[in-house]
Order: C-alpha cells, then structure tokens, then sequence
C-alpha cells in the first residue's frame, strides 16, 4: 500500500505540531558531532512519525535523520527529516520545518515540508505541479545572475573539508543580488519552488534534507540537479543546485 500526498500532509502537520508545542522551552540538548546537535524535540517527531508510518503502512522502509535506516519490505522509501533546522531551533530562531518525501521506483514520488510557524505547508506530487497551503507555486523568472537572491547552507565539518563552500559563497556573493544562510536546506528548496529565491545551491547534504524539497522544486519548474549537473541529487555523494530555469545554467557554470 503506497501512501497519498494527503497523507503525507497529515504526517508532516502532526510532526510540525510537536515542534510548535516545543518550541518557547529550554531543550535537552546532545551533540552528534562538534558543532551538529540533536534537541529532545527531534526525538519526539521522528518518534511520532515512524510510529504513525508503520501503523499505516507496515513494513515501511524509512530513512530518518536520527535513528537511521529501518529495512522494510513494503514497496518505497521513506525519507524523513524530523527537525530540520534544528540549531534554529534550539537557539529559538524561528526557521525550521518538518519534511517528509516518499520515492519509488527509483524516483521520489510524493513530498511535503512544513513549517509549523508560519503554518507553510510546500507540497508536490510528481507530475502534478508544486503547492503553498493548496495553492499552485511556480520558480521565478529571473535570467540576471546580478539580480538573482540567493541561499546556500555549510556542512557540520566545515573546518577538515575541501568541500566547505565558502569559495562559492564569495564568488557568487559578490556576482548576485546577495547570498543568504537559513540554516533549513528543505526550507531553502521550498523557497526556490515559490520564487523567494533564484537559486539553491549546496554540497554536503543527506537524502532526508532534499528529498521532499527537491521535489517541489522540480515540479515548481525550477532545475534541479546535483552541483554537478548530473540528475541525481539523492544518491551519495549528495549535493544540490536548485534555480529558476533562467538562471540555472549561469550558476551551473560558476560552480563548476
């Protein structure tokens, strides 16, 4: 049995409840690498949300950011990011989100992030164009790189890798309208897909931050590829480059 987008939605909102509800405490917090956290809150959704998975659709094989890969024998991958943003969080900055995506067949198929304060819910299904609260989304038109905004994000090991993004960030900062950081890469896809970006890009990632947002964004009409131009962004190692199409090839350019 293969879930809907409807029950996509309903998962992401039950989650996206327990981090509203959450979100004014003082958090629990544990530390998975130096500076990459995990708050009680993450716990608590990805708890609620694989519980509510292998309820409905038994045997489910689920990838999620905290307790890792459960194997299953039903048809599909879920991928879930809890808390997405969750160093936000935990400094109670108000950008984080729930995003949930569901793939088969080697493609994903359904996806939803939602963000519980701003009661933002992007949602697409494939082949069906992308939504806000229902409603149809679309990427921008933009065709000036000087006159594009865009978003990127850092990997947790910033200071040991090659890949720690800042040559890009300077390039394309001082070539574009501005560079902004969120900190929530699902997020930052779903902006891509509503036209509050033009651009997307970022190299070190985990298939649950773009799944969902990766989604939304190709079917807002936004290209959407690895940093490399090859179509898949899911795969390890992963990275994305997610732009209006007017863009897209320029910033394909300057980071390769």
């Amino acid at each position: 049995m293969k879930p809907t987008l409807s029950d996509i939605e309903q998962l992401a909102r039950g989650a996206g409840a327990i981090l509203r509800d959450g979100y004014n405490k003082e958090h629990q917090v544990s530390y998975k690498g130096v500076i990459d956290l995990v708050t009680e809150i993450d716990h608590a959704s990805e708890s609620f949300l694989i519980k509510e998975i292998q309820s409905r659709f038994p045997d489910s094989h689920i990838v999620a950011e905290e307790s890792g890969e459960t194997q299953g024998s039903n048809e599909g991958i879920w991928y879930i990011d809890p808390l997405d943003g969750t160093v936000n969080y935990a400094h109670h900055i108000p950008l984080f989100c729930v995003s949930i995506a569901f793939a088969y067949d080697g493609n994903v198929k359904l996806g939803a992030v939602y963000d519980p304060l701003r009661d933002e819910m992007f949602t697409a299904e494939r082949g069906k164009g992308a939504f806000l609260n229902g409603k149809p989304i679309h990427a921008s038109a933009a065709t000036e790189l000087q006159k594009s905004l865009l978003v990127t994000g850092f990997p947790y090991d910033t200071w040991n890798t090659e890949k720690d993004n800042f040559k890009n960030f300077e390039k394309l900062a001082k070539t574009t309208q501005g560079v902004r950081r969120l900190g929530s890469a699902a997020l930052d896809g779903c902006y891509v897909a509503a036209g509050r970006f033009d651009g997307f890009w970022e190299l070190t990632l985990k298939p649950w931050d773009i799944a969902a947002a990766g989604l939304i964004a190709e079917e807002s009409g936004a290209h959407v590829t690895a940093t490399d131009g090859k179509p898949d962004y899911i795969s390890s190692p992963q990275s994305i480059l997610a732009a209006a199409p007017g863009v897209y090839e320029k910033l394909l350019e300057q980071l390769n």
